[in-house]
């Protein structure tokens, strides 16, 4: 399936659309009660509805939910999801789409949550709830090498800056990262935003621009490895697999990130597919069910026969 043919107007995708539509720098209230109701429809129109089930809890104050596929799975492991969003956006409903076809096309079970969001809450508020879940998992006994990290978008930035703190800090690191389209560079300046700016259907610069100030403000150093993860150090960074689509504005972030980590000594594999855009693995279409096989694939090499 080429993207040309892909219609821009169906419902599904004006609903993904609508997620990433800001018009210029600036979130008012108006923009994000917008965006954050589109996400949560976006959701419930392509969330799988079979072969899982959820379970909500919470960890302190932090909403989460397992997704747990219903046939028979490998319980010694379990990935920890962080949705996409912007930092702006995103709940338990539009991280279940991810969420569940993580766990049936891997057949491990999935703990996403709702971190914090910007712009009531900048950095490093997402990082903070993502290391409360990573340790709530390691109080209930999984080992750090029976979790491995996914994460789409600004949920990639999360996990790779997850990582980064694990490594440096607790001297231990997941046993693999998924990471759908990740945001890795909020400079905002590789060659992608020129190039595939008449391509992306979802991502615009001003978009990227705008919801990287709410979160980390205007006045930083968007270079600086705690919100860039590209120009972070990646010695014993664990397997990595990188998704992104070739029509898309972020797909340099992608392809560096692998460079960065071959280059450290580490493992890492980019998928590129021609015909996708920014996490189009959400999509319930054929293309997305080819991806999400590559997944399954990926993760069974490293888990059963690395």
């Amino acid at each position: 399936m080429a993207l040309l043919k892909l219609n821009l107007n169906d419902p599904l995708m004006i609903a993904i659309k609508a997620i990433n539509s800001i018009g210029g720098k600036s979130l008012t209230e108006e923009d994000l009660k917008r965006q954050r109701s589109a996400m949560e429809r976006a959701g419930k129109l392509a969330a799988p509805t079979s072969d899982v089930t959820v379970e909500e809890f919470k960890v302190k104050n932090i909403a989460c939910e397992w997704v747990k596929p219903d046939f028979a799975h490998n319980p010694q492991y379990v990935i920890l999801y962080a949705h996409g969003g912007g930092y702006t956006c995103g709940g338990l409903g539009y991280a279940r789409i991810l969420a569940a076809k993580l766990a049936v096309a891997t057949g491990f079970s999935v703990v996403s949550f709702e971190y914090r969001l910007a712009p009531e809450h900048k950095y490093p508020a997402p990082l903070e709830d993502g290391m409360k879940i990573w340790k709530y998992l390691m109080e209930k006994g999984y080992e750090p090498n029976k979790v491995l990290l996914a994460g789409d978008s600004a949920g990639g930035n999360l996990v790779l800056c997850m990582t980064m703190k694990l490594i440096k800090e607790e001297l231990v690191s997941p046993k693999g990262l998924i990471l759908f389209s990740p945001w890795t560079d909020m400079t905002a300046t590789s060659k992608s935003y020129e190039k595939y700016k008449e391509k992306d259907p979802i991502l615009t610069k001003e978009y990227v621009e705008g919801v990287r100030n709410a979160f980390v403000g205007e006045d930083v150093d968007f270079a600086d490895p705690k919100y860039s993860p590209l120009y972070g150090d990646f010695t014993s960074f664990p397997p990595t697999f990188i998704m992104v689509g070739r029509n898309e504005i972020l797909l340099e972030d992608s392809v560096q990130l692998q460079k960065k980590i071959l280059k450290a000594g580490g493992e890492a594999i980019i998928d590129i597919e021609k015909d996708g855009w920014h996490v189009y693995q959400q999509m319930p279409l054929p293309i997305a069910t080819r991806a999400m096989k590559r997944v399954a694939d990926y993760v069974s090499n490293i888990i059963y026969v690395s």
